[in-house]
């Protein structure tokens, strides 16, 4: 139905269009949150099975430097597939605040 408002591929991952993404945290430890932008071209590399890509972007926050990993699987389509963390927790797309 035209009326009804697309629904993300995945709840994690805010693709603002271009090969841009956008992409929300929490640390665990402290609770500290974390926005990343990455792009298609510049950040995401060939996943090491060889079918699909696959970003891995370490995330640090400025308050209490806590650390963490993230994970974004792509299939060959550049399309999500799953997003793993690692010390953080990601916040969906739909509990971020209007900026």
């Amino acid at each position: 139905m035209f009326w009804r408002k697309k629904v993300p591929a995945n709840p994690n991952v805010l693709d603002v269009g271009g090969g841009v993404y956008n992409v929300r945290v929490r640390t665990l430890r402290h609770g500290d949150e974390v926005a990343l932008r990455f792009t298609k071209s510049a950040h995401i590399g060939v996943a090491e099975e060889g079918k699909g890509y696959v970003l891995r972007k370490p995330v640090v926050s400025t308050e209490h430097f806590d650390r963490g990993e993230i994970a974004v699987f792509f299939d060959a389509n550049y399309r999500i597939t799953s997003t793993e963390a690692e010390g953080v927790e990601f916040i969906p797309v739909s509990e971020w605040s209007k900026d």
